[in-house]
């Protein structure tokens, strides 16, 4: 025995002229993660410092920017170091819990928007109830499931994967998405089980559940008098587009991994940024300035600055 751990490294692929312009792409990742953490930390700051953003809404929006700052943090790292390799490469270990990582937070993002869904639907078509149902412990504990139930179902597909064996050692992609699999020898018709029910548990199921919710709260704010409506509207359509845009991002996320070799390197490449440069820049985005308390108490913070 002479001490050495045998540890399987991955080579990813994905990116192009990366010799030509790694620099050019280690600015630009590293500007955007800065502009996410700052935007993000001070969201979260002014939330958690302001008693008047202690409501169940509000406690939901921290945890989405708050799965922000895990969600950049678990890619925008890693790439900045490859940005600077002479060879991006990346241990099967931390690719497993980067894929883990990368879908968990997803999953829990679509929980959140529907929780945050379910708390306008009260507020806003049972008010009178609104302090009885929306309860401190009841908000807890949607933020308990929103980020332990899609953890136990990528538990699951990151140790079977991790049981499976490798035969390609080159990963077509830049950073571990779906793309994980096409690595292993065989495809394995339980993990594709599991990943069919873990996107219909964390993404599907979620967002009809919000769709329907909202539909609800809309019809109700139009029957009601005008003040409601644009109470309504201010709220609610914020929600909304966060949810469209996390929607396409998983869509850009699936179509990745299943076209597979079809589809051009290029084309490949922009459409796998797409699916972690925006979306987190847009929560701060849409709830600094689109919520009138928190944009109210960021304009005070920043002029104090």
């Amino acid at each position: 025995m002479d001490g050495k751990i045998n540890i399987t490294y991955i080579t990813l692929s994905g990116y192009v002229d990366l010799n030509k312009y790694r620099y050019f792409y280690f600015s630009v990742i590293f500007t955007v993660y800065i502009l996410i953490i700052c935007s993000n930390a001070t969201i979260l700051y002014l939330i958690w410092i302001h008693k008047n953003l202690h409501e169940p809404m509000y406690i939901f929006i921290a945890g989405l920017l708050f799965n922000s700052l895990l969600y950049s943090t678990n890619i925008y790292p890693k790439l900045l170091i490859d940005f600077l390799s002479e060879k991006p490469i990346i241990s099967y270990s931390a690719c497993l819990l980067q894929f883990f990582m990368f879908y968990s937070i997803g999953g829990s993002e679509f929980l959140l928007l529907a929780a945050m869904a379910f708390d306008r639907y009260v507020a806003i078509c049972k008010p009178l109830n609104y302090r009885n149902i929306m309860t401190k412990k009841k908000v807890y504990i949607f933020l308990f499931l929103a980020w332990f139930f899609p953890a136990c179902h990528l538990a699951v597909q990151a140790i079977l994967s991790a049981k499976a064996e490798i035969c390609h050692f080159n990963l077509l992609g830049i950073f571990c998405n779906n793309t994980m699999y096409t690595v292993h020898c065989v495809r394995s018709r339980v993990l594709t089980v599991f990943g069919v029910i873990a996107l219909l548990n964390l993404a599907f199921l979620p967002t009809l559940f919000t769709i329907f919710t909202y539909t609800k709260v809309f019809m109700t704010s139009y029957q009601s008098c005008k003040e409601l409506r644009k109470t309504t509207a201010q709220t609610c359509i914020p929600h909304l587009l966060v949810l469209t845009s996390y929607f396409c991002v998983m869509t850009y996320d699936v179509i990745i991994a299943r076209v597979e070799s079809d589809l051009p390197k290029n084309a490949r490449f922009i459409l796998t940024i797409q699916t972690f440069l925006y979306h987190p820049l847009i929560n701060q985005f849409m709830y600094g300035f689109k919520m009138k308390e928190i944009n109210k108490h960021l304009k005070k913070f920043l002029c104090s600055a």
